[in-house]
């Protein structure tokens, strides 16, 4: 009898847990309504309007998170406002769900290079030769931002003044 009871809570969780797992979606299935409205986001972004954009597409990526294209915009979206930083983490995020994303690998490249982390893009240089060979038109593009180097900030790119000489009285 208590064989039976074991093996009956036992089918039952078994049967629970199975259905559960048939019911999930697979996880290149994104939903309709965030590729809508990442569509959306990358129209305003097209238009010029970097903040409505960026509302469009977190609000794509919080109807699915596992809308990698939404973090690879949303990246772009925040290195067109100068924060390479930000757009560091949203690449970062698209590379979590798909690291073999060139496009995404590239992207944190290029942000590397603006913040001025051109070791680390280097890296993502040769993780991009390895995937795509050597005429890959992605690596080309981030060798050749590499090679620019990091842009030159305000104060790098002002003129050294030299401080006012100071005459001292001789007694």
């Amino acid at each position: 009898m208590r064989i039976t009871l074991v093996s009956a809570a036992a089918a039952l969780a078994l049967l629970s847990v199975s259905t559960s797992l048939y019911g999930q979606r697979a996880d290149d299935q994104i939903d309709a309504r965030s590729v809508a409205l990442l569509e959306r986001g990358k129209a305003a972004k097209a238009a010029g309007n970097l903040d409505g954009a960026n509302d469009l597409i977190e609000s794509a990526l919080a109807v699915d998170p596992r809308n990698r294209q939404a973090y690879v915009v949303l990246a772009e979206v925040a290195r067109a406002q100068g924060l390479p930083g930000k757009a560091i983490r949203f690449y970062r995020e698209a590379l979590t769900l798909e690291p073999n994303d060139v496009a995404a690998l590239r992207g944190q490249g290029e942000a590397m290079v603006q913040k001025g982390a051109v070791e680390r893009a280097k890296e993502n240089l040769a993780r991009l030769k390895t995937l795509c060979g050597a005429n890959c038109a992605d690596a080309t593009q981030l060798a050749a931002v590499i090679a620019k180097g990091p842009p030159a900030t305000a104060t790098a790119s002002a003129q050294v003044v030299p401080p006012p000489k100071v005459e001292t009285k001789k007694n």
